[in-house]
């Protein structure tokens, strides 16, 4: 009875928000398709369907990716793609742990340690294993009239196109007056490519496939330096030239690709590393022939026509038994399902708007959802740059997962935030026993992690206690949905197990007689000591919150509430205040008065924005408190996911015009580049959190939050915006 009440409640919301009947949605989002006529190495498109992703340049394939290395890199990544380097020299974890006086007693921790040599090899091993691999890199090898390679310099006629309907890449382009036409698509359901080439240079033999498999960086990212050098292969000299980044075309390792031809239209490349072995099925329409040209390095040469059908996928050796899907039935997935996503969920509209702003936020949030669909919604917590090239080794982060997984329930598309918890049941017990290893209850979430939930050496991650509440977000979000006993039942160990470590890592000052975070953490705006940290606003709001939704859980199933959390929650420190101001924590008495302390994020803004309104808080404060930081913080030291986080304060504390100035602050950091990514630096070119952070602060800007009753209260009502809304979820 509770969910189909929740149901009829959701749908008479949408119609409320909506008063205009519903929306159009194909019109919303095909009004907003890519279109590229230049080489623009920030505007790569990608296909993905979630736990697997491919990055394409102009040609529709990846014809030049040293070309675009210092841009959106052209990545070919799936979250099972990971490998380790033999530990020839047999570092142990426990090398990398460093002893902290903490509460009284010593407590170990995970940190980036400089010496001696040996721990500080150990900890870079750990840092650097497992890495997320690029599978490899398919593009076009065209040939000249006078037999030399195509360069970019020789693309003419530019024409690609992204139909986010259907998320088929539709590229057009010129070589020497002869055209070329690529369709490039992704499996919604397998990691599979499709590809069909038509052009006349294919009949003249100019036209061939390439498939070439690069050797991890082993670096923080996948970038590095220009190199060239020749491989013998058939007893003839090949000259190869690459970069040192996700197309690093040489290595020190022995790793193996072999070829097998199946069939005349079917064959299959095993690559074989230090800890994993995949392999890459092809399967072609057309008369073609596949051969290796070196190491690594394989062509599909099609002939005796001007088109060829090509489907590539990436699959682990152990698991190739099934049969190979061909581009038409690519195709079709491909269609159906971005048809079945862009349909379901909520959506937003907002044509008929005079405020100059309103098809440029329009813009970025259909790109935003396309991005987070083809790169968030595996069943791993990803990167923070995806699964388009790598960024911190390319392991995941889990403060931020709040980021890239929250407004899916938000945008009431729940199953593809619940698609990620089911690894944190994987991780559970390695975050049960970081917590036992440091004299805690509970589990104690990781920060920088991997696949398997391993922690990984950080000096600043092993400190931050922010993500420690977040399991507890996503059980509620999902209950919210769900609004089921089930959803209770399946999550419920995890939630109480979390809030057994935060009260447990709370710590009692008998002289102040309450309760503290640290010293010993770090806030979520890193630029606190840890050793000399305590109290940070916006995780002391957020230990209140989640210790008071663990016991709501607690009576909902009818079990007792442990008396240590109702304990904590009775006594935990207050809101640190100066001036009619939160500080950003109770021992940092200078947030305002050092310049260093105003840069990074402004968490204090996520205590009433990211979190509802809770018993510590007092909102006249929270309101001095923003004017304060919008007033004087240093925004060009800021990430992409502070505007969203800005916006969202804002639109509880009654200021949607302030709301919209956040969503469009004039930073580098909150720049949205042509393909909808989040563009942050040179070194950062993409980054998803600030894609997911846009998409909750529209989700909390349109369906509102607790308490709110108005449609749409994070926009003006001065009559600029014209806001057409339907299917949202609220946020707490």
């Amino acid at each position: 009875m509770k969910k189909k009440y929740s149901i009829i409640c959701i749908l008479l919301f949408s119609i409320g928000v909506s008063g205009q009947g519903k929306i159009d949605r194909k019109a919303v989002v095909t009004r907003h398709d890519v279109k590229i006529t230049q080489i623009d190495t920030l505007a790569s498109l990608s296909v993905g369907n979630g736990g697997f992703a491919y990055t394409v340049d102009v040609t529709g394939l990846q014809t030049f990716p040293e070309k675009y290395q210092n841009g959106i890199p052209l990545g070919t990544q799936a979250e099972w793609g990971w490998d380790s380097y033999k530990n020839v020299n047999g570092y142990k974890f426990s090398e990398t742990l460093k002893d902290v006086d903490q509460y009284g007693r010593k407590i170990s921790y995970s940190t980036q340690i400089k010496e001696p040599a040996h721990k500080k090899e150990a900890v870079e091993w750990f840092r650097q294993n497992p890495h997320l691999l690029q599978l490899g890199n398919i593009g076009l090898e065209i040939t000249k009239k006078d037999g030399s390679l195509v360069q970019p310099d020789d693309i003419k006629a530019i024409n690609q196109k992204l139909n986010l309907w259907t998320g088929k890449i539709e590229s057009y382009f010129e070589v020497e007056d002869t055209y070329v036409k690529v369709t490039t698509v992704c499996d919604q359901t397998k990691d599979a490519l499709g590809f069909k080439v038509e052009s006349d240079l294919i009949k003249q033999g100019r036209l061939k496939i390439r498939v070439r498999i690069p050797f991890p960086t082993g670096l923080w990212g996948d970038m590095g330096t220009k190199w060239e050098e020749k491989q013998e292969v058939n007893n003839s000299a090949v000259a190869i030239a690459g970069t040192d980044m996700g197309e690093k075309w040489k290595g020190k390792q022995d790793y193996k690709s072999n070829l097998k031809i199946k069939n005349k239209s079917e064959a299959t490349i095993t690559h074989l590393m230090d800890s994993i072995s995949y392999d890459i099925n092809l399967k072609w329409k057309g008369t073609a022939s596949v051969k290796e040209k070196a190491k690594h390095y394989f062509l599909l040469e099609p002939s005796n026509s001007n088109s060829i059908e090509l489907s590539c996928s990436f699959i682990q050796t152990e698991k190739n038994k099934g049969s190979i899907s061909d581009f038409t039935s690519i195709e079709k997935s491909s269609i159906a399902g971005w048809e079945k996503f862009w349909k379901s969920g909520a959506a937003v509209d907002f044509a008929g708007s005079t405020d100059v702003r309103a098809n440029e936020l329009e813009r970025r949030v259909v790109l935003s959802q396309y991005l987070t669909k083809i790169q968030c919604a595996g069943s791993v917590p990803p990167q923070e740059t995806g699964l388009t090239y790598n960024s911190w080794y390319g392991k995941p982060h889990l403060e931020m997962h709040w980021w890239h997984g929250v407004h899916f329930p938000l945008w009431n598309r729940p199953e593809y935030l619940e698609n990620t918890l089911g690894w944190y049941q994987n991780a559970f017990d390695k975050a049960k026993k970081i917590a036992q290893r440091q004299g805690f209850e509970g589990a104690r979430w990781q920060k920088m992690t991997d696949p398997d939930g391993n922690e990984t050496p950080s000096s600043v991650g092993a400190f931050l206690i922010w993500q420690q509440p977040h399991f507890i977000t996503y059980a509620e979000l999902l209950y919210q949905s769900s609004q089921s006993e089930a959803t209770l039942k399946k999550y419920s160990e995890r939630v109480f197990a979390t809030a057994d470590f935060m009260a447990s890592f709370a710590f009692y000052d008998a002289t102040k007689k309450r309760y503290m975070l640290g010293p010993g953490v770090i806030p979520a705006q890193e630029r606190f000591v840890a050793e000399k940290t305590f109290n940070p606003t916006y995780e002391l709001a957020y230990w209140n919150w989640g210790l008071k939704t663990a016991i709501a859980w607690k009576k909902k199933m009818n079990q007792a509430v442990p008396e240590k959390w109702e304990v904590v929650l009775k006594d935990l420190s207050p809101l640190p205040v100066q001036n009619n101001v939160y500080l950003a924590a109770e021992s940092a008495q200078d947030s305002y008065t050092n310049p260093e302390f105003k840069t990074d994020h402004p968490s204090v803004l996520g205590t009433f924005g990211m979190l509802p309104e809770t018993s510590l808080l007092d909102k006249k404060i929270m309101k001095n408190t923003f004017d304060l930081v919008w007033d004087t913080w240093s925004w060009q030291k800021t990430w992409g996911w502070d505007f969203p986080m800005t916006a969202m304060s804002a639109a509880r504390l009654g200021m949607p015009e302030k709301a919209i100035d956040a969503l469009f602050m004039n930073i580098t950091t909150n720049t949205y580049l042509k393909n909808g990514h989040n563009y942050q630096s040179e070194r950062l070119t993409l980054y998803l959190p600030g894609n997911g952070g846009l998409l909750t602060a529209i989700a909390m800007m349109c369906g509102g939050w607790e308490g709110t009753t108005e449609a749409n209260p994070g926009f003006p009502k001065d009559g600029t915006w014209k806001v057409k809304s339907e299917g949202f979820q609220k946020m707490f």
